[in-house]
């Protein structure tokens, strides 16, 4: 029986913009490892950013559609944007990518996605997580809110070991 595929966790919010520059590294790991490496988006929206936690909720109804990290990926593109225009922001993006819109609307409101960003945030303090981009792989902790730099090298360093020790 094959072992299942390695775990990704990234930590992120969407009204970050250390977020942002974390997309690249995503994006080419994605690339790199396709299936091979799960790669989930784990909510942390930080209190300084008065629309992170609607823009968690947003996300989380973007996967519910099928259009999870290319959304992410819309917001964090425009986090200026997001920053000027707030909730109706979340929306609009979710309508450019032929998302339903209303549904996102209505998620907004009712809360139906609060209870799992609540439990990520809750596990991310749990866990150390202090700030924006953290990710976790293979039981170790990379802080991304300081500096970017060779944190890729690394999460390929660990995945890479993982996927050799389960084949």
């Amino acid at each position: 029986m094959n072992a299942p595929n390695p775990i990704l966790d990234v930590w992120c919010e969407l009204q970050c913009p250390d977020c942002r520059s974390a997309l690249d590294d995503v994006r080419a790991l994605r690339e790199r490892y396709g299936d091979r490496l799960e790669l989930r988006l784990r909510h942390f929206p930080l209190e300084k950013h008065k629309h992170a936690f609607a823009g968690a909720q947003a996300a989380e109804e973007a996967f519910e559609q099928g259009k999870g990290w290319p959304y992410v990926e819309a917001v964090l593109g425009r986090v200026e944007e997001f920053d000027r225009v707030g909730e109706s922001f979340l929306v609009d993006v979710g309508r450019e990518l032929g998302l339903d819109a209303e549904e996102f609307d209505t998620a907004l409101v009712d809360g139906r996605h609060i209870l799992i960003v609540d439990a990520d945030q809750a596990e991310g303090k749990a866990i150390g997580v202090t700030g924006t981009p953290t990710y976790v792989i293979g039981g170790e902790r990379l802080d991304g809110g300081k500096s970017q730099d060779g944190l890729r090298e690394r999460i390929e360093e660990i995945a890479d070991r993982l996927l050799a020790e389960h084949p």
